[in-house]
């Protein structure tokens, strides 16, 4: 509440932590981005399509698709069922995916190591 007055009656955007909230969703926005990468490489390289995952891990094949796509950040929930369903560790789908603290100013989200990025404009079931 108190950043919406302050953006109101000063102009500026709200700050979380430190960070401006357009940081924030641009930070996130990359995290999912980096997420969905993974997600795509390790689904691919089980052989799996987004119907036989989405099956294997009780969700939606249009949820799968906006994963892959950065359309969506996965909740740790959603994460374990995926890993689970491809029988992998869920730290492959956060490779190279880390934070580093900032003290009270807040952190930042860094990325190692990035994975290939994929041609999103292809069908929704890139296999």
């Amino acid at each position: 509440m108190l950043c919406f007055v302050c953006q109101t009656l000063v102009g500026e955007p709200p700050f979380y932590g430190g960070v401006a909230e357009d940081d924030r969703k641009a930070r996130s926005n990359e995290v999912a981005q980096r997420f969905g990468d993974n997600l795509r490489r390790v689904r691919r390289r089980k052989g799996l399509s987004q119907d036989e995952l989405a099956a294997r891990a009780s969700l939606h094949r249009t949820e799968i698709g906006m994963l892959e796509n950065g359309q969506r950040v996965a909740r740790i929930t959603t994460m374990i069922q995926l890993a689970g369903a491809m029988n992998v560790d869920p730290a492959e789908l956060i490779a190279g995916i880390g934070w580093t603290p900032g003290g009270v100013l807040g952190g930042n989200f860094g990325f190692q190591d990035p994975a290939p990025r994929s041609d999103r404009r292809g069908s929704a079931d890139e296999n």
